[in-house]
């Protein structure tokens, strides 16, 4: 079992083993050594060492995802193609004494998508999420990405895959600056000083230069202290760093804003809200965690503009109006004032199709944007896919056998 490494036309994984080889497309390609099937163990050091780290890679990776998933060169779970994933709930209260009790934030979700374009990979992003795991020195959800051939559906690599979604979520609001944020962007404000603002932050770096301030607004010292020293250590090229009491400090005049704080879903009205008096022109506010708006922010002045269309379609097909109270994130807050004839269909924008040049970015420094970043299998695919093949590239990772022949055939 091979995969294709950069433009590499013919090498040696080195202590792999494993013989590499691309096509004169850049697609993976499989070695006749079946049906023997090896695949790579990816822990987070291997992972680290093979570049997930990367952002600038990374936001390149995820352009090129958003122009796939524009064209249509990819799918996602359920009948429509485009599902956030398969979930698994515990009940509030249950018969069977050792069943998980329902709280914040509490289940199993896996999310499978298949890419094509220079990935031509498939792969499930598997996680458990519990959020009294932050008492057992554990992060709130673990996960675990499976990498597979499209061809065969053997399997490729299993990765540690906490720093592969934290990058690739980060990742999108990066891409949503290149096309979105004004070129001359200094001031960035951030709610919430978690990894999704440490993530955002660095996409908004990679493509935003002149950044020069970040405000931040957090709920605990410890988090402050630990996300301002980060920067420090990080981005020594930002000398502001302000550390702010309410979410109209961190709006007022930024240049870029990004809501990554986590708060319980259920009651939009104690989402972090945008109100319009807030935004002066030309900010670009990326939202990939819970966010509401106020009437202002309907209005046909701002541009409003999702990560992907066809997630935010799927979303109106599986769950019940109002679907703000189940999905917190903003695009979805848009189909719901659409159906309650608030707001017109029309008014929405995709990014992939602007990522495309199908539609305009920015088209001036005084346009107010909005993205809503909803999250999507196909990203981790898109990222696992290039640390992969830079793990074979350089010889890292363990390597595991899954048969030498197949027992049933």
């Amino acid at each position: 079992m091979s995969e294709s490494v950069g433009n590499l036309e013919s090498e040696r994984q080195g202590e792999q083993g494993a013989e590499l080889s691309v096509n004169d497309k850049g697609q993976s390609v499989v070695l006749p050594d079946l049906p023997k099937i090896d695949f790579l163990y990816l822990s987070e050091p291997d992972m680290i060492r093979a570049g997930v780290t990367d952002m600038a890679k990374c936001v390149d990776a995820m352009e090129e995802m958003f122009h796939l998933l524009h064209i249509g060169d990819y799918r996602m779970a359920g009948g429509n193609n485009n599902s956030h994933g398969a979930v698994v709930m515990f009940p509030d209260d249950s018969p069977f004494p050792e069943m998980p009790k329902n709280t914040t934030d509490r289940r199993f979700m896996a999310m499978p998508a298949y890419l094509g374009g220079s990935f031509r990979t498939a792969g499930m992003k598997w996680y458990g999420s519990n959020v009294d795991n932050r008492d057992k020195g554990l992060p709130r959800s673990i996960l675990t990405f499976m990498l597979n051939d499209a061809d065969t559906g053997a399997p490729l690599a299993l990765m540690s895959a906490n720093l592969l979604s934290a990058y690739r979520t980060g990742a999108i609001p990066g891409v949503g600056a290149r096309h979105l944020a004004r070129k001359d962007s200094r001031v960035v404000g951030i709610v919430g000083p978690g990894v999704m603002a440490r993530t955002s932050l660095a996409a908004f770096m990679a493509t935003c230069p002149m950044i020069d301030t970040v405000k931040i607004k957090g709920r605990g010292k410890a988090n402050l202290d630990a996300f301002t020293g980060w920067v420090a250590e990080n981005y020594p090229q930002i000398p502001n760093v302000h550390v702010v009491d309410t979410d109209e400090e961190v709006v007022c005049d930024s240049d870029i804003v990004t809501f990554c704080a986590s708060v319980a879903t259920g009651d939009p009205s104690k989402y972090p809200t945008i109100y319009r008096e807030w935004v002066r022109p030309g900010t670009f506010l990326s939202m990939p965690a819970p966010c509401n708006i106020d009437e202002g922010m309907i209005g046909s002045d701002i541009r409003k503009v999702l990560d992907f269309t066809g997630l935010y379609e799927a979303y109106l097909e599986e769950l019940p109006a109002p679907r703000h109270i189940h999905i917190p994130a903003v695009g979805v807050k848009y189909f719901d004032l659409i159906e309650e004839g608030k707001l017109s269909r029309d008014a929405l924008e995709d990014l992939g199709a602007i990522v495309s040049g199908d539609v305009p970015g920015r088209r001036n420094d005084e346009e107010i944007i909005i993205l809503s970043v909803g999250g999507m299998a196909v990203e981790d695919v898109a990222w696992g896919t290039m640390v992969y093949r830079n793990a074979i590239a350089n010889g890292i990772g363990v390597k595991l056998n899954l048969w030498e022949e197949p027992a049933l055939k």
